[in-house]
C-alpha cells in the first residue's frame, strides 16, 4: 500500500513539474505564462516542424499529463528560428500538431516525436505510421531515457516494423555529416537533470545512444535520440543557465536531421 501511494504521489509531482499549456478560444497558446501565437495554416514554406501526438495509455493519460507536448510550443518555435538563421530552408514560422489517427500525417514529410518512452500505439496507428515512413516520411524520436522507457518505445516501434533492425549509428554516418560534422556530439541534458529537481542519472540512462531504422534501400526512416533531450536544449537555448555547448550541438543535430530527412 505504501509503495502504491508513493508511486501515485510521484505521478502527481511529475504532472505538476511539467510545463502547463493551454489554448484559448482564439488559438493563443499559454505555456507557463508565456504567450505564443497560433499556427498560421496559410503560411507557405518548404519545411514545417510537425510534432506527433500519440496516446499515453492508462498510466499517464488519466492524470492529463501529455508527454508528447513536453517543451511545446517554445522548443518548436525557438528551433524554427535557428533553422531560419542557420540554413536557407524556407521554414514555416510556427509548428503544427499531427494526430496519428488522422490522414493528415501524409502532408508532413518530417515528424518529431517527444518522449516516445510513454507512447501507446494501436494497431491502426502503427499501420499508418508504417505506411507514412515507407512512403518516404522521416521520424525523429527524442527524449526517452533508461531501459524501461526504451522498452516502451521499442514495443511501439516493433508494432510498426516487427522485423527491421534498430542499429547504433556510427560517427561517419551520413546523418551526422550531411551539414555539420557531429562526430563530437555529446549527451544533451534535460533541465530536470541540470536544475536538480530529479534524481541523478542512473547507469542505464547516463550514456547517449544514437540509433536508427532504415528502409530496404538504406535510407534512415527513424532517427532515435535515446538518453538525450534535444528538445529541452532547443527550448532553453536562450537561458544563461543552460550549457551553451549542449544547446549548440542540439541545434546542429536538428538541422542535420531536417536536411537528411528532406533530401532522402
Amino acid at each position: 500500500m505504501t509503495r502504491a501511494l508513493v508511486s501515485l504521489a510521484a505521478l502527481f509531482l511529475l504532472a505538476a513539474l511539467a510545463p502547463q499549456q493551454g489554448i484559448d478560444q482564439h488559438g493563443i497558446i499559454d505555456m507557463d505564462g508565456e504567450v505564443f501565437s497560433p499556427p498560421d495554416p496559410r503560411e507557405k514554406a518548404e519545411w514545417t516542424f510537425a510534432r506527433l501526438e500519440y496516446d499515453l495509455g492508462y498510466q499517464y493519460g488519466r492524470y492529463g499529463f501529455r508527454r508528447w507536448a513536453a517543451d511545446w510550443p517554445k522548443a518548436d518555435r525557438q528551433f524554427i528560428r535557428g533553422v531560419k538563421r542557420l540554413t536557407r530552408v524556407e521554414a514555416r514560422s510556427t509548428e503544427t500538431l499531427v494526430d496519428l489517427d488522422s490522414e493528415e500525417i501524409y502532408n508532413w514529410p518530417w515528424l518529431y516525436v517527444e518522449d516516445p518512452g510513454g507512447w501507446r500505439l494501436s494497431p491502426k496507428q502503427a499501420a499508418r505510421l508504417r505506411e507514412y515512413l515507407l512512403r518516404g516520411g522521416f521520424l525523429m524520436a527524442d527524449d526517452s531515457h533508461g531501459d524501461y522507457e526504451w522498452q516502451v518505445f521499442e514495443d511501439g516501434i516493433r508494432m510498426v516494423f516487427p522485423d527491421r533492425n534498430i542499429e547504433d549509428l556510427r560517427d561517419k554516418d551520413e546523418l551526422f555529416q550531411v551539414v555539420y560534422d557531429l562526430s563530437d556530439r555529446v549527451r544533451i541534458d534535460g533541465t530536470r537533470y541540470i536544475w536538480g529537481y530529479r534524481w541523478p542519472y542512473t547507469p542505464d540512462s547516463a550514456t547517449p545512444e544514437w540509433r536508427a531504422i532504415r528502409d530496404e534501400k538504406g535510407r534512415i526512416m527513424v532517427a532515435i535520440c535515446h538518453n538525450s533531450d534535444v528538445g529541452d536544449a532547443w527550448e532553453w537555448a536562450d537561458s544563461p543557465e543552460y550549457p551553451e555547448h549542449e544547446a549548440s550541438v542540439a541545434y546542429r543535430i536538428g538541422v542535420n536531421y531536417i536536411i537528411y530527412g528532406m533530401t532522402h
